[in-house]
């Protein structure tokens, strides 16, 4: 019995990868699909990306299957997979339901927030958040969804907050692009949202995000052209340089 029972094992998973480090595999690949270190619309070799992780295929083709559902990875019946297209249209209506995400979550954050937590967020902020010389995009980017997160979650509805976490994950890199130019403005909105906020004003709080995160669709045609010249001519300054 216990000869089967290994036998099975080493069938089904006997690289100790298979099954435990999935979940490490599909973090990197995550990472990579977010940041386009696939080109958009590259077929994506999996022996290749299996050598590059130090992993079998069998876990890769698990966290790439895992990934089609988040909207990072595509799969064509018979090509494989396939890293997203950089769309202009589909970047725009990702913004749009996240502002209407954004701005439903802050009506219910000033009716159900408690003080104690409304108050937490606040002070968070202005901790931790207000603070941005000296930091990368890729930072700056990383307190503003976190900020963003903390204000939706005072609306106490968890599915809302993931539903918003997995938007954030598909405009991540055009949010990066767009950084450089929206700096200027980012800190005076928050600070706005947060004292809108402190007072409960939810009208107030929906006109500051609505205007905070709405785009029209040419502005994102610009940010996406500034983001298809970075991947494809290295020598232009681009993220992490």
């Amino acid at each position: 019995m216990a000869g089967g029972q290994r036998r099975r094992g080493a069938e089904t998973g006997g690289d100790a990868d298979t099954d435990s480090n999935v979940g490490r595999i599909e973090e990197a690949v995550r990472r990579m699909a977010i940041a386009y270190e696939f080109l958009p619309g590259e077929r994506i070799n999996e022996g290749e990306l299996a050598r590059k992780l130090g992993a079998s295929r069998t876990p890769v083709r698990e966290a790439l299957n895992r990934l089609i559902a988040d909207g990072l990875i595509q799969f064509k019946p018979g090509q494989g997979f396939f890293c997203r297209p950089l769309d202009p249209k589909e970047i725009y209506d990702l913004y749009e339901v996240r502002r209407i995400l954004e701005t439903e979550a802050v009506r219910l954050s000033c009716e159900r927030a408690s003080e104690e937590t409304l108050q937490a967020v606040v002070a968070d902020y202005a901790a931790h958040g207000a603070e941005t010389a000296g930091k990368s995009v890729e930072d700056l980017v990383e307190d503003d969804e976190r900020f963003h997160i903390a204000v939706a979650g005072l609306a106490g509805n968890g599915e809302l907050v993931k539903r918003l976490g997995k938007i954030n994950e598909r405009i991540r890199f055009v949010r990066w692009i767009d950084m450089d130019d929206r700096l200027p403005y980012t800190r005076g909105e928050h600070e706005a949202l947060v004292a809108a906020l402190a007072k409960r004003d939810a009208e107030a709080c929906v006109t500051v995000l609505s205007s905070h995160i709405g785009k029209r669709l040419d502005q994102i045609v610009a940010v996406v052209r500034r983001g298809i010249s970075r991947l494809y001519v290295p020598d232009i300054p681009g993220i992490g340089s």
